[in-house]
């Protein structure tokens, strides 16, 4: 974490689809992508297709051994439950957190699913400042997954009074930038790639042909985006089918309430 009394706090947060710890060689290692995520230096990480659990005798605890490996604290929502193993998304923070909400987002399925699809909601307190986290995973089918985009910038997600600026929304929305699941999220908040140094924003999937940006960081108006865009690596390339995608954000202090234009100014709202 660096800091400066002109530019306001930054953090750095990483979203990363983890292909149930198994990569492009068709091994599973949550060792490898836990290197991954050191090697970015992450202060708060969202993972999806995470798996959780010890599905024999003998065997570790994925999640959470990745966890203790990194030093944060794991905050885990199931979308699939099965022989005792669980599988879902996940945040990850080295800054003291609590779950705000960890529900299930629409389906328009009208039989029972295999996957829920569901978004994580995690309060992470900064240097005395509430930044709010939304991890979400959409849904594959398009009318669906607009569903899910909606609720996501609705009431009970990113639009409730609770979900306050400075607030991030990321994950594997599934939806390339020409998508109406897109742009529903993009017309409220800002894609963070847009600041991509690189001069352009960069596919994330898949690792060995990347020509798709199906993740996403989006922020509210008060974060500043320093910089944004995939990690790509030889490690990176072989540990997932999706390349982690890392943000690092710039996040100002409010001065107070205030009826003073220069007041308004301070807070960057």
């Amino acid at each position: 974490m660096k800091h400066s009394d002109k530019q306001g706090q930054t953090l750095r947060i990483l979203t990363y689809n983890v292909h149930r710890w198994l990569g492009t060689d068709r091994q599973i290692s949550p060792h490898r992508i836990a290197d991954v995520i050191a090697s970015c230096g992450p202060d708060v990480v969202a993972l999806q297709e995470v798996r959780v659990g010890r599905a024999r005798a003998g065997e570790i605890d994925q999640a959470a051994a990745v966890a203790s490996r990194l030093g944060m604290d794991l905050h885990f929502q199931p979308t699939i439950r099965i022989l005792g193993e669980q599988y879902g998304i996940a945040v990850l923070t080295r800054h003291s957190s609590r779950i705000v909400r960890s529900e299930r987002l629409p389906t328009q399925s009208t039989r029972p699913s295999f996957e829920k699809r569901s978004a994580l909601w995690v309060a992470v307190e900064v240097d005395g400042q509430t930044i709010h986290v939304v991890n979400a995973h959409l849904s594959l089918r398009s009318g669906e997954r607009r569903a899910q985009a909606a609720a996501l910038i609705g009431p009970d997600w990113v639009g409730h009074p609770d979900c306050a600026d400075p607030a991030v929304l990321l994950g594997d929305f599934n939806a390339p930038p020409y998508s109406r699941s897109y742009r529903l999220i993009a017309n409220r908040m800002q894609d963070a790639q847009l600041s991509n140094s690189f001069g352009e924003p960069q596919p994330t999937f898949h690792t060995r042909a990347p020509v798709l940006r199906l993740d996403h960081v989006f922020v509210t108006k008060s974060i500043e985006v320093v910089d944004a865009g995939p990690v790509r690596n030889p490690l990176t390339r072989v540990a997932s089918d999706h390349f982690p995608l890392l943000a690092e954000l710039r996040v100002r202090k409010r001065l107070g309430v205030s009826t003073g234009s220069q007041a308004r100014e301070g807070e960057l709202l």
